[in-house]
């Protein structure tokens, strides 16, 4: 069942317990330790900068590539396939796919189909990276085990009746192998280890302390049947991600920072895109929502 709690309902989350001292895992949640190899190089890469060296030029596309990146994450594989929060025409929906396919997180059924089933079940046994399994787990253990690796197509059967989305689930590697090609076709190895292998990692951390962190540490606004919090320096770092309890209390909204001063900048480039026509149907939650359930009333 969902996470949110309607208004007029209330609840609190169970404390996250203690995990017993031998802790032991089903077979197909133990590491993959073949399977797991890509993903270990994708980490060794980034020290080939003490070989290429490491400069301004390296430091700004290595941030730029984060930033953009992050955003086709945030606004794409999450906000839009997960939650269809928004609407897109067929070109730009693509456009999206291949965006955050090039962050090298699998595919966009695969990643919004799982994310659906963290929400349908989250903070139970069944939630795929609940942190009541352990910080490992929730961070990146569930990602290199074998009992995630299908796409579960009967979660995203609205997006898997496209089938270039199909093809770009299935050769997901396809736009993050282009993208670190034109990284050292246009900057040679410099750009490559420093600006693509460098922000991937760094990408791939920022996305995943959003399962592993926003379950544990931050604040809690709204009173939901799930652990989730918010916090403003996960926000920064993920571009609005950060406010997971207003995300988890409405996730059908697009916009994550309720509040002014919540910065959400996934939602403030989504909002530009709408003033072109590229973009269309933002949610927001309204009014009514945003006054219930508080866990403090009385706070703003």
């Amino acid at each position: 069942m969902a996470s949110v709690i309607r208004p007029g309902t209330a609840a609190l989350p169970a404390p996250l317990p203690e995990l017993p001292a031998r802790y032991e895992r089903a077979a197909d949640e133990r590491v993959n330790r073949v399977g797991a190899i890509p993903f270990l190089l994708m980490h060794l890469a980034p020290l080939g900068v003490f070989f290429t060296g490491f400069g301004w030029s390296e430091l700004a596309l290595c941030v730029g590539l984060y930033v953009t990146r992050m955003f086709f994450i945030t606004a794409g594989y999450h906000r839009y396939f997960a939650h269809r929060s928004y609407k897109l025409g067929r070109g730009m929906q693509l456009l999206m796919a291949i965006g955050g396919a090039s962050a090298a997180q699998k595919g966009p059924l695969w990643w919004a189909g799982h994310h659906r089933d963290h929400h349908r079940y989250s903070d139970t046994e069944r939630d795929i990276h609940s942190p009541k399994r352990g910080f490992w787990w929730s961070h990146m253990g569930w990602i290199v085990c074998r009992k995630y690796d299908a796409t579960p197509i009967h979660r995203i059967k609205d997006f898997a009746k496209y089938p270039e989305l199909r093809f770009l689930n299935r050769y997901h590697l396809l736009p993050a192998i282009a993208l670190g090609v034109a990284c050292f076709a246009l900057g040679g190895a410099k750009a490559l280890f420093g600006g693509f292998f460098l922000s991937t990692v760094l990408l791939y951390h920022g996305t995943f302390s959003i399962n592993s962190l926003m379950h544990v540490f931050g604040t809690r606004r709204y009173r939901t049947a799930d652990t989730s919090r918010n916090s403003m320096l996960l926000a920064l770092l993920t571009l609005g991600e950060g406010w997971h309890n207003n995300h988890h209390y409405y996730p059908s909204s697009t916009r994550q920072g309720f509040f002014w001063w919540e910065l959400d900048i996934s939602y403030a480039l989504l909002k530009a895109l709408s003033w072109v026509g590229l973009v269309r149907g933002l949610r927001s939650p309204p009014a009514r929502v945003l006054a219930a359930n508080r866990v403090d009333p009385e706070a703003s």
